[in-house]
């Protein structure tokens, strides 16, 4: 029987938010509660579960509750994913998860030194049983039954009109050996040209060469990559946490072409709304 997984023993990180700039502590807490909740230590223990009709696309994935906001989860919950965590409490002191070195293998380690534990609990997944697509425009997600039958595969295009990037295309059949060596250390990446902008929009106060590939006009500025195609891996990366605030894990062929956070966040809500195109089990 597939059972539920929480942490073995409690881990902690710390490092800034990428966007708001400011320095987070955040604690990876074992809960036998069978679901994944954010707690605002700096706000009296505050809680807040995945509520995916209560989410922000604003260059990173943001839960936005009663009370808080946690921005830049994406990474964080792509891990616990690929991990089959899915019961677990994030404790954080700001309202940010620290965006490390702009990678999720940070978060993959964390969990490899806490180790994993059984939870008695069955534990549901989403199965596609017909295919769907959606479009915003020339970009577009499709979602199609798994070809084995179960698990997720993954398979993304990016397009872009930059020298160091171009067309890339990657694909992924989701497992914690594959995601940690294949997906996880892929960062996230910017350009110069758009910092002026974002810092206007307060956004990107906290990003630096240590946590993003930046673009000149031509090239990478801070070399070196950790792989050639790096950007379409960490888009990978990105859809895989999106995907997890379904809030089970989801059997599936998912197909990405030019999608970004807002296309992820409207297939999680597209499945949830129509139940007919999947199963439960």
């Amino acid at each position: 029987m597939r059972t539920q997984k929480t942490l073995a023993r409690a881990v902690e990180l710390e490092g800034l938010g990428v966007h708001s700039g400011r320095p987070v502590r955040m604690a990876l807490l074992p809960s036998p509660g069978g679901e994944l909740v954010f707690r605002r230590t700096d706000l009296g223990g505050a809680e807040m579960g995945l509520h995916p009709d209560r989410v922000e696309s604003r260059n990173s994935t943001t839960l936005v509750g009663e009370r808080f906001k946690v921005q830049t989860v994406e990474h964080l919950l792509a891990a616990l994913y690929a991990y089959g965590v899915d019961s677990l409490v994030i404790a954080l002191d700001a309202d940010e998860v620290p965006i490390m070195d702009g990678s999720a293998l940070p978060f993959v380690r964390a969990l490899e030194r806490a180790g994993l534990a059984e939870l008695p609990t069955h534990r549901q997944v989403l199965r596609i049983k017909r295919t769907f697509q959606l479009d915003e425009k020339d970009a577009w997600v499709r979602l199609e039954p798994a070809p084995d039958g179960a698990g997720l595969f993954l398979e993304y295009t990016i397009v872009y009109g930059h020298p160091g990037i171009g067309t890339q295309r990657r694909s992924l059949s989701l497992a914690p050996v594959s995601f940690a060596e294949e997906v996880a250390p892929a960062r996230t990446f910017g350009f110069l040209k758009d910092v002026e902008l974002y810092h206007k929009q307060g956004l990107a106060l906290g990003a630096s060469y240590d946590n993003t590939v930046v673009f000149d006009e031509t090239a990478v500025v801070n070399p070196p990559l950790r792989f050639p195609d790096e950007f379409v891996r960490h888009k990978l990366l990105d859809i895989t946490g999106d995907l997890a605030l379904l809030g089970r894990p989801l059997a599936a062929k998912v197909t990405a072409y030019k999608a970004g956070h807002r296309l992820h966040l409207e297939i999680v809500r597209f499945l949830l709304a129509h139940p007919e195109y999947w199963t439960e089990d």
